[in-house]
């Protein structure tokens, strides 16, 4: 099968490997569609993520849909969950396996991705999609699945204001989930005017360039009250600040956004005289049913987030895309479904 290996910065190499053999409990799965994620980007931007550098040559790809190969799901299309948690530690069996200190996910060190002809997985992972969803589309839901997590640590309820501050896939997805719990005024900021396009489009009610005079300008629209639930979506640490000082007194700020230097900070006062409440959003749990069928029926509509889809034989071509934040969604088409 073919495979595509990062080696180094801006280095990625197709090359011949074995095809996987599942283990107990795994199923083979041909992979269709692959999206690019910010944390792809920052592999091959940067060698590395939060601290860990690539040490050998490592396969990238998280978010992918495939058609499963064997086992009891065979022929079935799927959408599948990255994330691996070991389901025996003190988290796990509490309820939270995305905090699972021993967690194994695609596109890691140790852990190879979907960006590959083939790849195994536990059949546990793998949540099964219908025709009206595409591969391209497919591969959204676990970004949709973020969105809607970072929905429940805000403790978002119809009628509140919003404030989304970055404007890339993850930013859009928790946009379109505030919309579809009813909230009131929906704030977007980001550095890009396209991307404020896209969020108008998707139904931001107050859209505003990230210059450093946002936070003013949203307070302002507020009459200083503030919005009642900020996400930080751009790993920016700008961002983060904007989150701290347009929530409302008692308010919540949500961070999602992972920073390229492993570090977020944030005025202290601001956040220490308004009794903020600052959640950090890791990740989803058990979010992929909920994200199905709200695409499925039309609820949220994902599809105008893929701006483009190549195949992987022009993967660098659509890294360097991604890296440049032209469009939203960089689709990797690895094979077709039929």
């Amino acid at each position: 099968m073919k495979a595509l290996r990062i080696h180094g910065i801006h280095d990625l190499r197709i090359a011949e490997e074995s095809l996987p053999q599942p283990q107990t409990g795994e199923a083979l799965l041909r992979v269709t569609a692959v999206g690019v994620c910010g944390s792809d980007v920052h592999w091959f931007s940067e060698g590395g993520i939060g601290g860990a550098f690539l040490e050998e040559p490592l396969i990238l790809g998280h978010e992918f849909c495939a058609v499963v190969e064997s086992g009891h799901l065979k022929g079935q299309r799927v959408t599948v969950e990255p994330a691996i948690p070991c389901g025996h530690c003190e988290f796990c069996l509490t309820g939270k396996p995305n905090v699972c200190q021993n967690i194994r996910f695609a596109g890691t060190l140790g852990v190879d991705g979907a960006l590959r002809e083939y790849v195994t997985y536990p059949e546990d992972n793998l949540f099964p999609i219908p025709d009206s969803i595409s591969d391209a589309d497919g591969t959204l839901l676990e970004t949709l699945g973020i969105g809607l997590h970072a929905l429940s640590l805000g403790h978002l309820q119809p009628g509140m204001d919003v404030g989304i501050y970055g404007a890339g896939a993850v930013g859009l997805v928790t946009l379109l989930s505030a919309k579809a719990a009813g909230a009131n005024r929906i704030f977007v900021t980001d550095i890009l005017p396209s991307r404020l396009a896209f969020a108008k489009s998707m139904g931001a009610t107050d859209v505003f360039m990230a210059d450093g005079t946002e936070s003013a300008k949203i307070l302002k629209a507020t009459q200083q009250r503030g919005v009642d639930v900020s996400y930080e979506a751009a790993g920016e640490n700008e961002a983060v600040e904007t989150a701290v000082e347009t929530a409302k007194p008692g308010g919540r700020a949500v961070i999602i956004g992972i920073p390229a230097e492993d570090r977020t900070s944030f005025k202290a006062s601001s956040s220490r005289r308004k009794g903020l409440t600052i959640l950090i959003c890791r990740r989803m749990k058990f979010t992929y049913p909920r994200a199905i069928a709200l695409v499925q029926s039309g609820i949220i509509n994902l599809h105008s987030m893929v701006t483009h889809i190549l195949p992987l034989e022009d993967a660098e071509k659509a890294f360097r895309i991604a890296e440049s934040r032209e469009g939203i969604k960089v689709i990797i088409q690895v094979s077709e479904s039929e």
